[in-house]
């Protein structure tokens, strides 16, 4: 892609409404535009980086054994007063009537018409276990929409449910839940740590929320220091083991970490010595819950346990605030020039700068750094604009990209371009094919 040709509102200035980094570079980088209080229009580089977190998601629920499906995002308003959440869910529910004066609502989550689904389908235990998700917009009428796509009321959420025959299977899928989203954060380059928290609206015995820890984080964390060391890495877990998964479990959830939602002072001190002592504030990016047969119970949703006898079914749901993840990336990830996109997510895998644009050598480098690059399958972006160098570097910094390649007549003389590391700001000079090479192995494509 070259710069010229795409659409990067970028801004100068930053937005008297933006009260955090996220929101405010969000903005600036022309990421996304306010369509109304809450709700945003997500503009190219913003969408770009939102398919990126949603193709890591997939891949990883898809490593995990769950299936994807899609539901719409207005239901009827009959499933939940079925299951008894219609009134109790209160003010922040959507609620609207078709021209047939229908009772419908727009989905702040999905729990009943999945078990609507699953009751219509399935009778036997003979087809589960059973976990169906998917990633569609949500809407919750936020009293006070605030910090960009932090606390919108529009969102872009993955929503996943389990169906078992018994609790232990249920647990498992909840083991299992956890066990997937710690690689799928890891892998754009986030500390997500579950901590044990309150339910909420959804109800259930058991739920962890899972936070990254920053300063404008909406949620105080108690937490001891040690849970930090962990890092989930590329160890190979059989998802089918219960065991396997139940070992990682206990690793990243038997150490004290809990919101304040569910924090009891008295237990901190009692199992965490001082100097482990940690309280900050946390970014919540999803949760996994545990309910057993709350709404099997409620919609009547059965199978036959192979005894000649239908039971309730065991559930669970399992979120991750896709949309979410994209502020709390920036919260962890920036400087004060910008963004510093993670390689898993960036919306392109480099820049490449043009210091002398039409300069006939200039311009032909670069021409062949990024024709090199796109064969290679990498996303670059060419600035090729007629532009001073220092505005283009800003532009750079500002939207973020883990990598730039910057071409000048005077490195060309010496037969090389400048490479240079957004996190480090380190630069080396190398000859344009070891530059093109050196991307392609950090993204580990073969350069050959």
């Amino acid at each position: 892609m070259r710069l010229s040709r795409y659409f990067l509102p970028v801004l100068k200035e930053t937005p008297a409404e933006a009260q955090i980094v996220s929101h405010r570079y969000m903005l600036r980088a022309g990421m996304i535009k306010q369509a109304s209080a809450g709700i945003y229009s997500w503009l190219p580089l913003g969408f770009k980086v939102l398919r990126k977190i949603e193709d890591i998601i997939h891949q990883e629920q898809a490593r995990a054994g769950h299936i994807p499906m899609l539901m719409p995002t207005i239901q009827s308003a009959d499933l939940w007063r079925e299951s008894g959440r219609y009134d109790a869910y209160g003010a922040e529910m959507l609620r609207i009537t078709d021209r047939h004066d229908r009772d419908m609502l727009f989905t702040p989550t999905a729990e009943e018409l999945i078990t609507d689904i699953f009751r219509a389908n399935v009778s036997s235990y003979k087809d589960l276990p059973l976990t169906l998700y998917q990633i569609q917009w949500k809407f919750r009428d936020e009293i006070r929409p605030r910090f960009g796509v932090m606390r919108g009321r529009e969102f872009y959420m993955k929503d996943g449910y389990n169906f078992d025959l018994t609790k232990e299977d249920a647990l498992h899928a909840y083991n299992r839940h956890l066990v997937s989203y710690l690689r799928t954060y890891e892998r754009m380059g986030l500390q997500a740590i579950p901590m044990r928290a309150d339910s909420g609206p959804i109800g259930g015995e058991d739920t962890h929320e899972f936070l990254v820890l920053a300063e404008t984080g909406e949620s105080e964390v108690f937490y001891d220091s040690q849970i930090t060391d962990l890092k989930f890495g590329e160890r190979a877990i059989d998802f089918d083991s219960v065991e396997q998964c139940q070992a990682v479990m206990e690793e990243f959830t038997s150490r004290y970490a809990r919101t304040d939602e569910t924090h009891v002072q008295a237990e901190f001190e009692a199992q965490v010595p001082e100097e482990r002592r940690r309280t900050a504030r946390g970014i919540e990016v999803g949760q996994i819950f545990y309910f057993g047969t709350k709404y099997s119970d409620a919609l009547n949703a059965t199978v036959n346990d192979g005894q000649g006898k239908d039971v309730a079914v065991h559930m669970g749901s399992h979120g991750i605030g896709v949309s979410r993840l994209l502020g709390a990336i920036i919260e962890a990830s920036h400087d004060d020039k910008g963004i510093i996109w993670h390689e898993g997510v960036t919306p392109f895998h480099c820049g490449i700068v043009n210091l002398k644009q039409g300069d006939d050598e200039a311009d032909a480098a670069c021409d062949a750094l990024h024709s090199a690059l796109v064969a290679l399958g990498l996303d670059p972006l060419y600035d090729d604009r007629k532009e001073r160098a220092g505005a283009k570097f800003a532009t750079m910094d500002l939207i973020g990209l883990p990598w730039r390649i910057t071409v000048g007549p005077r490195g060309l003389k010496n037969g090389v371009v400048e490479l240079t590391s957004r996190r480090t700001g380190e630069s080396e000079e190398l000859p344009p094919e070891a530059a093109v090479a050196k991307v392609a192995a950090i993204y580990g494509v073969s350069a050959a």
